[in-house]
């Protein structure tokens, strides 16, 4: 798992570096895996847009200059325990989904029977994709963290008026028909 990870974004690197499509959206439970970290790193200083969505440790530092400006990250805990992971790569514009039963942490990566799976199927993927955006528009529980670690709310920065709490729309969303 760790080796087609790093395979994907070295992928999202290669495209950065030629000027294509680079982007990496994440949503995981825990970032701890230093290796999978630094390869993120090597991905926002080549130019690749990173977006992760995590729900509890994140050892990644984003917005340091010169090492990770290309990289935002959220947290989002609410009265829902979630335990989803989804990974999508740009791949210059043919985007690859995967969902895993594993977090980036070194147990789960390299002494765990853990499993990442591609997803085909446009719908499924649009879904996910959905969820995802649901997530990132959170301004009521999601919490930003940044270089200062100070991991404040969204709310605290968005002035819309429509709050967006992502578990509740996600209920909503999945609850039609």
């Amino acid at each position: 798992m760790r080796k087609r990870f790093n395979n994907l974004t070295d992928t999202e690197i290669e495209n950065a570096k030629k000027n294509k499509t680079a982007a990496i959206t994440i949503k995981l439970n825990s970032l701890t895996d230093a290796q999978l970290i630094s390869k993120l790193y090597e991905a926002s200083q080549a130019g690749a847009k990173i977006k992760i969505i995590v729900r509890g440790i994140c050892s990644l530092i984003p917005q340091l200059k010169n090492v990770s400006t290309n990289i935002e990250v959220r947290s989002i805990v609410d009265k829902y325990l979630e335990h989803s992971r989804i990974f999508i790569f740009s791949n210059n514009g043919d985007e690859k989904y995967f969902i895993s039963s594993a977090d980036w942490m070194p147990r789960n990566l390299d002494y765990r029977s853990e499993v990442a799976v591609p997803v085909y199927d446009k719908n499924i993927q649009n879904e996910l994709r959905n969820i995802i955006d649901l997530q990132w528009h959170d301004n009521v529980k999601a919490r930003i963290i940044n270089a200062t670690q100070n991991n404040q709310y969204v709310s605290a920065f968005d002035q819309s008026k429509i709050k967006v709490s992502a578990q509740d729309a996600i209920y909503a969303y999945l609850a039609k028909p």
